[in-house]
């Protein structure tokens, strides 16, 4: 039996002309302990569903979205959608209203009544059909362009082998090239910081409050109150993180995953409301990867990749190291600094001539020569930009260590590489580059041997930084976020990595930024013409705002060192 007190004022003014059956859910007598797939058709009673339009507010909806949907759809030649969690109708009569060929499914036959009602008063009549996504193939039929799953609907599976379900049960409905454009609320917003809204993009209805009444890592039990007549209801659901909705799709089968936020790229400015991935079935070769990448990782290729951040690199800061330095005192030279951060990540790592190193981020790869010409070893290099590749395998061949270094174009948060491989695996200040560094994490230990070692450094935010105070060099690396200390000790751990040392160097960030900066002030007239203005003027920002961040107390570096 439900208790009076979770009953809630279902009967209040306004329903009368409803039975108990229509208005009352039940939730039994612990509420908070309802974590089932399932249940979701009992919760979608008929009351509720007659007032989630007040809640959605369909014109405002309409208007904050735009075009959005419609625009991804049309850029990739899409004809044929299917709306898979179409409640009452929404998306649906947006897609007809857009010329697309739409069938509409959901898994609550109410929701479906509704949205054929609300189809016919907007003028379209909606093909509806009621399915499971765990059997979607067996209860819809045919291809499809596109498959949107948006309203949040994703966090109404409670296990993990039904969320991967439905994602291969989505995959497999796609045409070759289809896209999945999948959205979820921002719950890492709400389960790290507590839960606030701009009730601006999503749910637009203003008669109506929705907040979660109970949050933990398993659940989200979320209250709708609808002030016009004191009726409310509740939806028990998962409460899903963005890396891992993503990391569920990459798995399945889509390479390329952007992820938006409240329609737009969000570059740390602001926690949006909602994100939106939108993940494409297009397979992709090794050969073909780099048009997988994600929005982070294209920006940070075609930046090394231009003509200025080469002359850059390669003739400012030195072309042998990139990387940030160890400095013995605030004017000692970048080289010697920069040279200093290898030897010490190197200590303690017993490296021999049969030792296999993969040097994640590479750059020019002036460490993969050192460790080579020191022990004999042979080192990978893997780095996205064809650029500094190109540079880093005429280094090889000019010192004779072609035949112990190898570079490989490619993605660290993909790596085309062999699996369970590798006795070391070696980064420098390249992991802030990835928007989905528990990925990078993932294929760390992918291709890492069960007995290997890790060892990296990446300029980093303090543990409980103030991410507004980052935003300029967010801003500037096209990123929402940094990776921390804890971040990166609650990753390895997560994946059965007993020693996670942390060696805290922050100061030097900060003294290697301020070097570059006088480095590059002193060159200026050198290099005026062979370096835009645009290009120096950007970068003296970007390294005051790094010189900033680290005096603030706001980021971290240091050398990781990390074994099972």
């Amino acid at each position: 039996m439900t208790a009076a007190a979770d009953r809630s004022p279902d009967t209040a003014a306004g329903l009368d002309e409803y039975t108990e059956a229509d208005v009352h859910q039940e939730f039994g007598e612990n509420p908070n302990e309802v974590r089932d797939t399932n249940h979701y058709q009992e919760e979608y009673v008929k009351g509720f569903v007659d007032k989630w339009d007040d809640y959605i507010g369909w014109e405002g909806r309409a208007a904050s979205e735009g075009s959005f949907f419609i625009d991804q759809l049309s850029a990739r030649g899409v004809e044929k959608v299917l709306d898979v969690a179409t409640g009452t109708g929404f998306n649906s009569v947006q897609l007809l209203k857009g010329g697309f060929e739409t069938v509409s499914a959901d898994g609550s036959a109410e929701m479906l009544a509704k949205a054929f009602e609300n189809g016919r008063q907007h003028g379209h009549v909606l093909r509806v059909v009621q399915a499971d996504w765990r059997w979607l193939n067996r209860d819809v039929h045919g291809e499809y362009d596109a498959i949107i799953c948006l309203g949040n609907s994703f966090t109404h599976l409670f296990n993990e082998r039904d969320r991967r379900k439905a994602l291969a049960e989505f995959y497999a409905m796609l045409k070759h090239d289809g896209v999945l454009i999948l959205d979820q609320r921002n719950y890492d917003e709400i389960l790290d910081n507590g839960f606030s809204s701009k009730h601006k993009y999503f749910y637009c209805g203003d008669t109506v409050t929705a907040e979660p009444e109970y949050i933990d890592d398993g659940l989200a039990r979320f209250r709708y109150t609808f002030h016009d007549d004191g009726s409310v209801y509740h939806l028990n659901m998962f409460p899903l993180r963005k890396d891992y909705v993503r990391r569920l799709m990459r798995e399945v089968g889509f390479q390329k995953i952007d992820s938006y936020g409240d329609f737009q790229e969000t570059y740390g400015t602001e926690s949006p409301d909602f994100w939106i991935h939108v993940a494409e079935k297009t397979y992709r070769p090794d050969d073909e990867l780099s048009e997988s990448y994600s929005t982070a990782v294209h920006t940070a290729r075609d930046y090394y990749n231009s003509t200025d951040a080469d002359t850059f690199y390669h003739e400012v800061w030195g072309g042998e190291d990139i990387h940030v330095g160890l400095y013995n005192s605030p004017d000692e030279a970048i080289a010697p600094a920069s040279q200093r951060t290898v030897e010490r990540m190197a200590e303690g790592l017993e490296i021999t001539a049969e030792t296999r190193i993969l040097d994640m981020g590479a750059g020019y790869g002036g460490s993969a020569r050192w460790l080579a010409k020191k022990f004999g070893c042979h080192v990978t290099c893997l780095n996205l930009s064809e650029v500094e590749n190109e540079r880093n395998r005429e280094k090889n061949r000019a010192q004779g260590l072609d035949h112990l270094v190898d570079v490989v174009d490619g993605s660290f948060e993909s790596m085309p590489v062999q699996d369970n491989y590798y006795d070391i695996v070696w980064s420098q200040d390249a992991f802030l580059h990835s928007g989905e560094r528990a990925q990078v994490v993932e294929e760390i230990d992918r291709v890492l041997q069960p007995n290997g070692q890790v060892v990296f450094t990446d300029p980093m935010a303090a543990d409980g930084a103030d991410v507004s105070a980052l935003t300029p060099i967010l801003a500037r690396l096209h990123l929402d976020t940094l990776g921390s200390p804890g971040f990166y000790r609650q990753e390895f751990a997560k994946r059965g990595y007993n020693t996670v040392e942390f060696e805290d160097h922050t100061q030097q960030l900060t003294t290697h930024y301020g070097r570059v900066l006088s480095e590059l002030e002193a060159a200026e007239p050198k290099f005026k013409g062979a370096i835009s203005d645009e290009y120096i003027s950007n970068m003296k920002t970007g390294l005051k705002n790094w010189v900033n961040g680290g005096k603030s107390g706001q980021l971290a570096w240091g050398i990781f060192r990390i074994k099972r």
